[in-house]
């Protein structure tokens, strides 16, 4: 099945895939060849694809997901492969995120927080996965 992983910047993957997994708002989901048709939201996580007897792992901010014809498509405004993740950054920002958490009151400022540190969970789950 071909998976193809699109940001408003660019196609960051356009290749076949054997297996998938995806971080959906209802829970991760596998997809293999022939799956059903789906269209789902996509939460900030890790998805995993498998390309031959190797995992590739990509740091997707949310968007949305759709496969329909052996063809899975991941809508995105931001998506890292786990080879471009820079580690001491995502670890900086997370640092950052979790100190705002601890501080702060205004509701807006916790919002933003658990989401750079949501962001910043995802990227070093794929960058230490790969």
């Amino acid at each position: 099945m071909n998976l193809k992983i699109i940001t408003h910047e660019k196609v960051v993957f356009d290749s076949e895939v054997d297996e998938l997994v995806v971080h959906t708002t209802s829970g991760l989901i596998g997809v293999l060849k022939d799956h059903i048709p789906i269209t789902t939201s996509l939460e900030i996580g890790v998805t995993k694809a498998k390309v031959g007897e190797k995992y590739k792992y990509f740091a997707v901010m949310g968007g949305v997901f759709q496969f329909r014809d052996n063809s899975a498509i991941i809508l995105t405004d931001v998506c890292e492969d786990s080879n471009s993740i820079d580690v001491t950054r995502a670890k900086a920002a997370k640092e950052r995120a979790e100190a705002r958490l601890a501080e702060s009151a205004a509701e807006l400022d916790t919002q933003r927080a658990q989401a750079a540190l949501a962001r910043a969970l995802a990227r070093l789950q794929a960058a230490l996965n790969k």
